[in-house]
């Protein structure tokens, strides 16, 4: 995959002071693009995007993805070749506490982006970024297709149905690929999820409880040890994000539609399993699974089929799982260990993926 393509391109990147925004905001520097953020303030004081310096790195606007007329303007102002929309409420279980906000933000929020689309007069290509947990989960040994029935338990999942269904809309109703002539937008979502790497502080995922807990010497707490999931590194989903930037840029007919990114089923982890190679990693640590009473409801088993991403867009994993915890567990150690060195060592492993 030659990302060279993005240089001197205009890429409109929402979600920039995010965790995955802030690694892509860092791969698109090292390529050489211009870049516009739009996001909200970092939530965490050691964030990746502050460690970075993501201010220096983009045209930065600080600014509610709800915001329908701040958000026009921006886009409109700005003229970009490239939109990719990863402005997120991003956790299922904060989902349970703020379920409209969620809605709001994931499913209206994916709305007034595509509504500012409408609006622009020159050719632009727009990849949404939505999850692998917008299908209609049955928990079975199924690994789920880009076809398959949408749907979500908790909140969090719905939204990015809903804005699974939004974009399709959008899609039909203003920008088809029988009238791509006319209006000139390429229009695809990426599905990814469990995403892991250096950087990331959220609540209630298990890489940070993990950190969190091994820096302080402290026993690991596990909800769900038995819950299976797609790990991936980060740098995974983005460069697949990026390949379908410049395919859809390439012939926006034929690549328009949704696109799964994950890793090979047979490469699927226990929660279980994942702390137990971190621990190994970090050289020490506990773990304990406490029966916790009344919890909100969080899916065990989730598999993705990555076939039409694979045969169609020229698109593979590169690490296994293994490798991705390691990779993500050795960004954490080097973080305590030289903090002044942490943002080198962000873009040296950028570099060094995209030369795998």
């Amino acid at each position: 995959m030659d990302f060279s393509f993005y240089k001197g391109k205009k890429v409109f990147l929402t979600g920039h002071t995010g965790f995955k925004g802030s690694w892509l905001l860092s791969w698109l520097h090292i390529l050489g693009a211009e870049t516009k953020g739009y996001a909200l303030t970092p939530e965490y004081d050691n964030s990746l995007y502050g460690i970075v310096e993501g201010e220096k790195l983009c045209h930065s606007i600080i600014a509610d993805i709800r915001n329908k007329e701040k958000l026009e303007k921006e886009v409109l102002d700005f003229k970009p070749d490239f939109i990719f929309h990863l402005a997120a409420q991003p956790l299922v279980r904060l989902s349970y506490e703020k379920p409209s906000e969620t809605l709001e933000v994931n499913a209206t929020g994916t709305a007034y982006l595509l509504d500012a689309v409408r609006k622009l007069e020159q050719p632009c290509v727009v990849v949404l970024i939505t999850t692998d947990k917008v299908y209609e989960n049955l928990e079975l040994n199924y690994p789920y297709k880009e076809d398959d029935r949408l749907g979500g338990y908790d909140l969090y999942s719905a939204s990015k149905a809903c804005a699974e269904l939004i974009i399709s809309s959008y899609r039909n109703s203003f920008y088809h690929i029988n009238n791509y002539a006319a209006h000139q937008k390429a229009i695809a979502s990426a599905r990814a999820g469990n995403v892991i790497g250096g950087g990331d502080w959220s609540k209630d995922r298990i890489i940070p409880d993990i950190i969190k807990a091994l820096s302080n010497e402290a026993e690991i707490i596990v909800r769900n040890p038995n819950a299976v999931r797609p790990w991936q590194h980060v740098l995974e989903p983005l460069s697949g994000y990026l390949q379908l930037g410049l395919k859809l840029y390439e012939n926006p007919i034929q690549y328009s539609g949704a696109w799964n990114f994950g890793p090979y089923i047979e490469d699927n982890l226990t929660v279980d399993g994942l702390v137990k190679r971190a621990i190994h990693i970090w050289g020490s640590g506990s773990y304990t699974t406490p029966v916790l009473q009344n919890q909100p409801h969080e899916a065990n088993l989730l598999m993705l089929d990555i076939n039409k991403t694979i045969n169609n867009l020229c698109w593979t994993p590169k690490m296994d799982a293994s490798a991705a915890i390691e990779k993500t567990i050795s960004w954490y150690k080097k973080y305590f260990k030289n903090k002044e060195a942490i943002a080198h060592y962000t873009f040296q492993s950028i570099v060094a993926f995209n030369e795998l």
